[in-house]
């Protein structure tokens, strides 16, 4: 699929679109890139106009040295909006996606149809020990990855699929599951233009001081809420709680799920998606 580029609040933003009908805009989480939609591109663009791209500090976007925060993160994606005459959509987030999709939704209702929120928080712990353990971790990955890119996809499995599912891809790296992705494919993925340990600070600093569940009852749009059962970055109790903020929501747990739900439960993540959005 061919990728698009637009200046969005002076950044060179990438961006790509498949499929028609009602717009879908999907936001990827930390460290990810629009790629970590593989399982949902295909599948929802045969109903609906998708729109994935790039955040800033992210995959083919631009990466300024600085730090980010949820409503910059928010007006990179009204600036897209504008770019691609998009006056509302429905707006799909996972995990820091999910956190860059509230704000959104608070900051520009107008411009929301309804939203999913994928495994992710109302508010992120505000230790800074944790905050640094976790930032550090994540570029720790990214040194692993450099140096054995197998190895580093499958250490950080651990946290992020079921122990079943990793059982699954060690024994077959080449096994296409559900048709969409194989354990080969997504430790290709992670060493292609990967974010760098300056660019996961950057993305880390949106998670400071983050915390709009005082906020969540401004949001009146229909919302879907999805959480994995063994999700422990995201654990469901945090769901609930922006479950219970939102009055007009539908929360949904997944049993035998971890954090990365939507790709090892992505055929009933999509069939969820897409009942919430057509009914």
């Amino acid at each position: 699929m061919p990728e698009n580029f637009t200046n969005i609040n002076g950044l060179k933003i990438c961006y790509e679109i498949a499929g028609k009908g009602d717009p879908i805009i999907l936001v990827h989480g930390i460290t990810a890139k629009k790629e970590d939609w593989i399982c949902q591109l295909g599948p929802l663009s045969k109903n609906f106009r998708i729109i994935r791209f790039d955040n800033r500090g992210s995959g083919a976007s631009d990466r300024p040295n600085e730090p980010y925060t949820m409503d910059i993160y928010a007006d990179d994606l009204r600036g897209l909006m504008d770019f691609l005459n998009v006056e509302n959509a429905h707006i799909i987030g996972n995990s820091l996606g999910g956190m860059i999709v509230q704000t959104f939704a608070v900051k520009y209702p107008e411009r929301t149809k309804k939203i999913v929120l994928i495994n992710t928080l109302p508010y992120f712990i505000s230790d800074q020990k944790v905050f640094d353990m976790y930032i550090n971790g994540l570029c720790s990955g990214y040194e692993a990855t450099q140096k054995d890119p197998k190895t580093a996809f499958f250490n950080g499995a651990k946290i992020n699929f079921t122990r079943n599912f990793i059982k699954l891809m060690i024994e077959d790296p080449k096994k296409k599951f559900y048709g969409l992705f194989s354990a080969e494919d997504l430790i290709k993925e992670s060493t292609n233009r990967p974010a760098k340990p300056q660019d996961i600070r950057n993305q880390g600093n949106s998670l400071k001081n983050y915390n709009v569940l005082d906020y969540l009852s401004q949001i009146k749009k229909e919302s879907l809420i999805i959480c994995s059962s063994k999700d422990r970055q995201c654990p469901c109790n945090m769901s609930e709680k922006i479950h219970k903020e939102i009055q007009n929501s539908k929360l949904i747990i997944v049993q035998d799920a971890a954090h990365e739900v939507i790709k090892e439960k992505a055929p009933v993540i999509n069939t969820y998606i897409k009942d919430f959005l057509t009914n």
